[in-house]
């Protein structure tokens, strides 16, 4: 089963939803969250966090539309996001399916508002515990994943389609990339310089592999 969260960010869009949100998709909301998914006529199956964010007329709408409610406590290690992310791999409904495809979660909301928390967002993308996961943030035409060596990139897009590459953590070795103006092969990018920044789609598809270290890829369409 693919998962939807939905994150406290900038909420998302009408369009966003139509995009990302698919029936028999399972929706869950960080805290928050709820909230965008409620304006947009949306009723999460379940919604996480200390719900801080939350009024109890919030709580109790979302109790008779049949939302499952997982309250933590106020001071906890962990974010409302993370605490999201880890109930999707963990749940019986998050875990690899039958036919051995990897999880798939789509990640809305998680971009705007403060800056620590957008930073701290992205970097959920490298928990242990989405290891194999297929995992991505959605915000207007752009997409944010990671690329490891296990994990290679099949980009499809349009020509002009922009895709920056930033190492992530570390330096990353080995990167190759086929169908990009400006082509890398066998190359290293090195954290903290911005080489891989703002490449180009030549065609409808390109494709980037790494033998050593991670990438955040930040796919941003033109269409």
């Amino acid at each position: 089963m693919r998962t939807v969260i939905i994150a406290n960010g900038d909420a998302p869009t009408p369009g966003d939803v139509q995009r990302w949100l698919r029936p028999g998709d399972r929706l869950i909301c960080a805290d928050g969250g709820a909230r965008a998914a409620m304006a947009l006529g949306l009723t999460p199956q379940v919604v996480i966090g200390d719900f801080d964010s939350l009024t109890d007329e919030h709580l109790q709408h979302l109790a008779q539309h049949g939302a499952a409610l997982q309250r933590y406590p106020t001071h906890k290690d962990e974010t409302d996001l993370e605490l999201a992310l880890t109930y999707a791999i963990a749940s019986p409904a998050g875990a690899v399916a039958p036919d051995d495809e990897p999880a798939e979660i789509v990640i809305l909301g998680a971009l705007g508002g403060r800056l620590d928390q957008t930073v701290a967002n992205v970097m959920l993308l490298a928990m242990p515990v989405l290891a194999g996961a297929r995992a991505w943030i959605a915000a207007g035409n752009e997409q944010t994943f990671l690329i490891t060596p296990d994990q290679p990139a099949d980009l499809r897009g349009a020509p002009g389609d922009i895709v920056s590459l930033i190492p992530f953590g570390g330096d990353a070795h080995g990167v190759r990339t086929e169908g990009l103006e400006y082509p890398l092969r066998d190359e290293s990018l090195i954290f903290g310089p911005a080489r891989g920044v703002s490449n180009v789609m030549l065609g409808q598809r390109a494709s980037v592999t790494i033998r050593e270290g991670r990438l955040l890829c930040v796919h941003a369409t033109t269409s």
